[in-house]
């Protein structure tokens, strides 16, 4: 698997720190609204608003940051290390079947003769690149 399928830790946290603006600009409506009608509201009312809104922003972080650190599943990305059956001899060109999927193919090891499986390593446009399975 290529490692640049995964972002980093750190790019991870930044996404959520943006994606944080928008809480900010809510609870500063909050405070603006109750300043601007003159509620007036004890002190522990303030501590339980601040503390739902914590731990809502704390809970969406802490389910954010795994989903985006996770490979993706779909699309081309997700068809990096599938194992196929080669259908037509790779040499250095043939196809391959992946499930009920016939996809042409090109050999990065050489000859690869048909009934073999191999794994996809590399796609590009519809072509797949793929190598014996190790």
């Amino acid at each position: 698997m290529k490692e640049k399928d995964r972002i980093s830790t750190g790019k991870a946290w930044l996404i959520v720190l943006i994606s944080l603006i928008d809480d900010i600009v809510i609870l500063a409506v909050i405070v603006l609204a109750v300043w601007y009608f003159k509620i007036r509201l004890p002190l522990w009312a303030w501590i339980v608003i601040g503390l739902l809104l914590l731990g809502f922003i704390f809970v969406r972080t802490w389910l954010v940051v795994p989903a985006l650190r996770r490979k993706k599943i779909t699309g081309a990305e997700g068809m990096l290390g599938l194992t196929c059956e080669v259908i037509e001899a790779l040499t250095p060109q043939g196809v391959v079947r992946i499930g009920v999927e016939y996809w042409r193919a090109v050999s990065l090891e050489g000859e690869i003769g048909p009934g073999e499986e191999v794994e996809i390593v590399e796609i590009e446009r519809l072509k797949l690149g793929v190598k014996r399975k190790s």
